[in-house]
């Protein structure tokens, strides 16, 4: 069966009936291969899928959505392409339980980037679908979550966000709305912040991995 996306995947080095999903989802001008690096150090009795994303910018090179600049060059997203892999992705979670042995009540995002925007769209759109996010160098952004959002029941979502402080891509003053904006809809949330730049500190990856371990 094709699926919604093109993917990599490691299977599980402990098989269970059902196994949970770690679904691994790149930043902007990105690929699947990017956050895959991680999955030899990922708990073993994962699924981890690497999906890569829609939109094709050049070789190898990958966006959710297009972001567009204007003659002073302001940043400007395009929030229906961003709409549109919102529900790309969480139709691609169901294809993968569908098509794989995984405990669809142990779904976790993690996300860098655009793909961590997306990870907060995605648990917030459907909060049915995933259980845990994992948003690297990211922040939620409102007009891409589904507008009836707040209806959803949002207090079984757990989330870890990180940013690096010295981040000139995305500034860390946004990562730092999220965590009041997230404690506001009642998310257990677990926020911490690292002496880098738009990347993953190895201290933020070990952070991670072992939140995801407890929890």
């Amino acid at each position: 069966m094709k699926l919604s996306l093109e993917y990599k995947i490691r299977e599980p080095k402990i098989k269970l009936d059902k196994n949970p999903l770690l679904l691994l989802l790149h930043g902007y001008g990105s690929n699947e291969e990017d956050l895959f690096s991680f999955a030899t150090e990922l708990p073993d009795e994962y699924y981890i899928v690497s999906a890569r994303a829609p939109y094709n910018m050049q070789y190898g090179a990958y966006a959710w959505y297009a972001i567009n600049f204007d003659a002073d060059e302001n940043k400007f997203s395009d929030h229906e392409q961003a709409k549109i892999s919102r529900d790309l992705i969480a139709q691609f979670i169901d294809e993968l339980i569908q098509t794989y042995p995984i405990d669809s009540k142990n779904v976790t995002l993690v996300g860098f980037s655009q793909g961590s925007i997306l990870s907060y769209a995605i648990a917030l759109s459907h909060p049915d679908k995933v259980q845990r996010v994992v948003a690297l160098s990211g922040y939620v952004s409102e007009p891409i979550l589904e507008e009836n959002y707040l209806i959803n029941d949002l207090s079984k979502l757990k989330i870890f966000h990180s940013h690096g402080t010295v981040d000139q891509v995305i500034p860390v003053e946004w990562a730092r709305k999220t965590k009041p904006f997230l404690e506001k809809l009642g998310i257990n949330s677990t926020y911490k912040e690292y002496p880098v730049g738009h990347g993953v500190a190895p201290q933020n990856f070990y952070d991670f991995k072992n939140w995801l371990l407890e929890n």
